[in-house]
């Protein structure tokens, strides 16, 4: 049966998930994991200023997942890291020109898997509770 409840949530689009887990607790995860993909510091990609590049390409990458991974608006994708839409936007155009660069592609894509493996796992748990506490 939970085989099943898993198979079921692996299925289902991700924006129809994203509410059910706090955006800050998004946006952390999505900074741990694009960081740790490009060995930089956690606390850069929160900075209010552009940094170095590495820093701004992380803080992009971030923002695209937001848009791509989690389906969220690009007003959305901005406001969760202090951003405009449009640099929301300017970020998603940016990811997905640089993915064609084989390395960056696997990287992002790398970002992406783990990024959906941890909201099954979190939405996973989530249910175990909730079925649980009946």
């Amino acid at each position: 049966m939970q085989t099943h409840e898993l198979a079921v949530i692996e299925t289902q689009p991700l924006g129809y998930r994203r509410r059910s887990i706090d955006r800050r607790t998004v946006r952390s995860m999505i900074e741990v994991t694009v960081a740790a993909a490009l060995n930089l510091p956690v606390d850069e990609l929160g900075a209010k200023t552009r940094r170095t590049a590495p820093v701004a390409f992380a803080r992009q990458i971030s923002m695209y997942c937001a848009h791509v991974t989690f389906g969220w608006s690009l007003t959305e994708a901005g406001a969760v890291f202090c951003r405009d839409r449009t640099t929301a936007a300017h970020a998603c155009r940016v990811v997905e020109d640089r993915r064609d660069c084989p390395h960056i592609d696997a990287i992002v894509s790398t970002v992406e898997e783990q990024l959906h493996s941890w909201l099954t796992a979190m939405e996973f748990c989530r249910k175990t509770v909730e079925a649980n506490l009946e």
